[in-house]
């Protein structure tokens, strides 16, 4: 009963009339694990309406109510929440539906792909901006106040109201950025966090018992993302440019440090200092 307790109090929580009704609209199109967490730090600020193809209009889901396209698209803001590879679609599919003067945002994983998609798709009367919250559901389980999130300008110029909202009333770390700057660095950041937890999860079972410290961060690193969707593990390593040069520099170090320890290794290759060396991708 513990868990529904909890869901009840939250919906009550949300329908308590200290908030204020003077909340401006803002549509979420896509209504899944991350539309979920979104709603929930949102929902004092602004009168959500949601929209998901898979779920009932005139449902519920956590005290928002789940609406048409038409309704949600029409918010003064809009928030798509899809997955990178369903991002063109939803685009397509929320332009009849936009008010001129809107802002559109996204929350993918990389950047340089959606705000391209965004810019082309989207009719020239809305402003947008990239945005990704380096965090999910399982990092912001205990909040995400001091979490990070990235804040890419792509058409107008709301991005630093956008940023200083973020931080003022959400207490994030709002770092603004291009495209372009994102995906260097993510191609690092994520590709090699998801990658190497990848492949620790298939190579379980793994020791509990005799586990150094370093190996439990290590752990709780795999954890923190061994349970996204599939379609985000493929964004960051699939629609970031970046990543795949990432990757290869990994692995050809790896395979270079692996022959080294066989004795295998050429006379001339680089010892192990090269693990060390950074290189822009």
């Amino acid at each position: 009963m513990a868990p529904l307790a909890r869901s009840l109090a939250r919906v009550q929580a949300m329908l308590s009339t200290s908030v204020p009704t003077s909340r401006p609209p803002l549509g979420i199109i896509g209504f899944g694990a991350f539309g979920r967490l979104m709603a929930r730090h949102l929902w004092p600020h602004f009168r959500l309406c949601a929209h998901d193809p898979v779920l009932p209009s005139g449902g519920c889901v956590e005290g928002v109510v789940l609406d048409s396209l038409a309704a949600a698209a029409g918010c003064p803001v809009v928030v798509l929440a899809v997955p990178v590879n369903k991002l063109a679609d939803a685009v397509q599919a929320i332009g009849p539906h936009l008010q001129p003067g809107a802002l559109v945002l996204d929350v993918g994983s990389v950047k340089l792909v959606p705000a391209e998609i965004m810019r082309r798709g989207l009719p020239d009367h809305v402003e947008i901006v990239a945005t990704h919250p380096l965090f999910g559901p399982q990092s912001a389980r205990d909040g995400i106040r001091g979490l990070k999130v990235a804040v890419c300008p792509v058409c107008g110029g709301r991005a630093p109201r956008v940023a200083a909202f973020l931080r003022r009333a959400l207490g994030l770390d709002a770092i603004l950025t291009t495209p372009e700057a994102h995906d260097r660095e993510a191609a690092v950041v994520q590709g090699l966090t998801h990658l190497i937890a990848k492949v620790l999860v298939q190579m379980e079972p793994l020791p509990a018992r005799m586990t150094t410290r370093s190996f439990e961060l290590l752990m709780q690193g795999v954890g923190m993302v061994r349970h996204d969707a599939p379609e985000v593990f493929q964004a960051i390593e699939r629609a970031n440019p970046y990543a795949p040069q990432v990757r290869r520099r990994f692995f050809d170090l790896a395979a270079r440090l692996d022959a080294e320890l066989a004795g295998t290794a050429p006379a001339d290759a680089p010892g192990l200092h090269v693990v060390t060396e950074a290189q822009t991708p």
